[in-house]
C-alpha cells in the first residue's frame, strides 16, 4: 500500500487509533495500532510505520512508550481492517 493509502484509511476509518488488522505480503497477518512518533512525519514520507503489537497495546496504552513499537514498511502491507474483539479470523 502507498502512504496515502495508508493515511487515509487511518484519517477516515480509525480516526480514535483502533486496533487494526494489518495483511502482508510475506508474513503472516496481526493486530496491532499505528502510532504517531516525533520523526511521524519523516516516517509516512518514506512509507514507513510504527507499528506497536498486539501483545503491547495496553502496556503502551499507559506509558507511551514508542521503544514498544516497530517499524514496517508500508508497501509490504496489502490489508488493512478495522479489528473488533471477539472477530477473530
Amino acid at each position: 500500500m502507498t502512504n496515502d493509502q495508508i493515511e487515509k484509511f487511518l484519517t477516515d476509518k480509525n480516526p480514535d487509533n483502533a486496533p487494526v488488522r494489518i495483511g502482508f505480503k510475506t508474513r503472516k497477518p496481526f493486530i496491532g495500532i499505528f502510532i504517531k512518533t516525533p520523526d511521524y512525519a519523516e516516517l509516512k514520507s518514506k512509507n514507513f510505520w510504527a507499528i506497536v503489537w498486539e501483545s503491547n497495546i495496553e502496556t503502551y496504552q499507559k506509558s507511551k512508550d514508542a521503544k514498544l513499537s516497530r517499524i514496517f514498511n508500508g508497501s509490504e502491507i496489502t490489508k488493512l481492517s478495522p479489528f473488533k474483539k471477539g472477530s477473530e479470523e
